[in-house]
């Protein structure tokens, strides 16, 4: 058997997972004259049944005792940490102090005491203590849920790639800034690793499993 073979193929969860919801801010609620917000695809319909179906993963992971951690993007007031964020269609988002940049909390479970990681850039990665956490948490599998598809949570998967965790994008709680880059980040993602595109369904049932091995 060739190498790849022996190793492509990889269960959905390895090891212990960490459920990562990524930027679930504000609602879209951006504060006209202030901010501009960024472009995403689906209406608020779509965008609060993603919402919903995600909040459902929290309180499984809760229940199975797998570590949920809420990455949120926030720049300074001044825009001085946005350095090329700003370049292309996204115009001034997530200033902190602005409810539009604030954990969506009821809509996700967000309680006191969760663990939040702030970042400056798209990936939650980048120039933060994620890395931390996860290593002092013992986490192997990365299940990421949240927006933008295409650019943070795509971001946030590759970096995750790139330091050999297993990562998981549960498709039906993403959303991209167009169909079109949704659905080629899904494909970018699931090339880098097979089986990385799973359903919530997959993933509620992947959380009971380990309830019940747990309680064993």
């Amino acid at each position: 058997m060739k190498m790849k073979e022996k190793l492509a193929k990889q269960p959905m969860i390895v090891g212990r997972p960490a459920l990562v919801m990524v930027d679930f801010q504000g609602g879209g609620a951006y504060v006209p004259g202030v901010e501009g917000g960024v472009p995403h695809v689906g209406n608020r319909e779509e965008r609060m049944k993603r919402m919903a179906r995600a909040k459902e993963l929290v309180l499984a992971a809760r229940e199975a005792d797998v570590p949920v951690v809420f990455i949120q993007e926030v720049h300074r007031a001044d825009g001085v940490d946005f350095g090329r964020e700003l370049d292309g269609d996204e115009d001034v988002h997530c200033l902190e102090g602005l409810p539009s940049t604030a954990i969506s909390a009821d809509q996700v479970d967000f309680r006191p005491g969760d663990y939040l990681v702030p970042k400056r850039r798209y990936s939650a990665f980048y120039g933060t203590d994620f890395e931390i956490l996860l290593k002092g948490l013992k986490v192997q599998t990365l299940i990421l849920t949240g927006g933008l598809t295409d650019v943070c949570v795509h971001y946030t998967f590759v970096d995750g790639h790139q330091g050999d965790y297993y990562c998981r994008v549960v498709e039906d709680c993403v959303g991209g800034s167009s169909q079109d880059a949704h659905d080629a980040s899904l494909r970018a993602m699931e090339y880098l690793q097979a089986g990385a595109r799973r359903t919530s369904d997959e993933i509620l049932a992947a959380f009971k499993a380990l309830k019940v091995s747990r309680a064993a």
